[in-house]
């Protein structure tokens, strides 16, 4: 299927970077900013008509009490548009309109999507709130930036689905952040950059919260933010509570027949 041939341009990134720097630098409760309509429409219309179902491609599964997603980083299993599109936001026009923006130099993108790449959410998933892995053990690189792009048309505010950011000692969420189409939200990659979309996805059953994610590493990082490197770390907000039982899991990848022989609940 033909689509529209797409790069980033200069002429257009680097005066919207210069125009969101001081927002980015003195948000809370950890630096990010939100951009909507951040691509044209048509360049995301066949990223979309090529975005694979649940059972259309190798995703890694992700099923536990503290997230319910999946997950592809496999580039020969995505279309071309997505490759395309994945491959400028590697590119170096994207990485010079990231360094104008948080100040932060010689990113590196990733080749390998590790952790990122393709995510989507089915109905009654999540993603609790946490703090991301804090190195790249392949490349040897420390994770900086969390870019993510949504691709969800006509999503309701009832369907939930928000990127929450909570503050430093997770007494209080701070923003939270409907995943609508077209929307791009960076955030730099620090301990303290508590986010999740932590509640059950209530959308209608033939949706999916769908999103690109791009992670971005420098040689290093400032002496402030170096810490033990570690996995991701999920958080509990106050109160919360993490259980998930096996019956819980095999209802939502079995047929309902058979996870009924499974047994009563307990």
């Amino acid at each position: 299927m033909p689509f529209p041939e797409f790069t980033f341009k200069r002429d257009n990134l680097l005066p919207l970077a210069d125009s969101l720097r001081e927002s980015f630098l003195k948000a809370s409760p950890f630096r990010h900013v939100v951009i909507d309509d951040f691509l044209p429409p048509e360049v995301l219309e066949p990223v979309l008509a090529e975005f694979p179902e649940p059972r259309d491609a190798e995703w890694q599964r992700f099923d536990n009490a503290r997230e319910i997603k999946l997950a592809l980083a496999d580039t020969e299993r995505m279309g071309p548009a997505t490759r395309n599109l994945l491959a400028e936001f590697n590119g170096q026009v994207f990485i010079d309109f990231l360094e104008r923006l948080t100040g932060i130099e010689h990113l590196v993108s990733d080749p390998h999507y590790d952790g990122g790449g393709l995510h989507q959410i089915k109905p009654g998933g999540y993603l609790k709130v946490h703090v991301d892995f804090n190195r790249h053990r392949r490349l040897n690189l420390d994770r900086r930036l969390n870019g993510l792009l949504y691709l969800n048309k006509d999503w309701e505010e009832s369907y939930g689905g928000h990127l929450q950011l909570w503050n430093k000692d997770m007494s209080r969420c701070e923003h939270k952040i409907l995943p609508v189409f077209n929307r791009f939200v960076l955030f730099a990659t620090t301990d303290d950059a508590n986010h999740g979309h932590p509640e059950p996805l209530t959308c209608p059953e033939d949706r999916a919260r769908r999103s690109m994610a791009l992670y971005y590493y420098t040689n290093g990082r400032p002496a402030e933010e170096v810490l033990d490197e570690h996995d991701t770390k999920f958080k509990q907000r106050p109160g919360e509570e993490w259980k998930s039982s096996f019956r819980q899991v095999a209802k939502r990848w079995v047929p309902p027949a058979l996870a009924d022989l499974m047994g009563p609940r307990k």
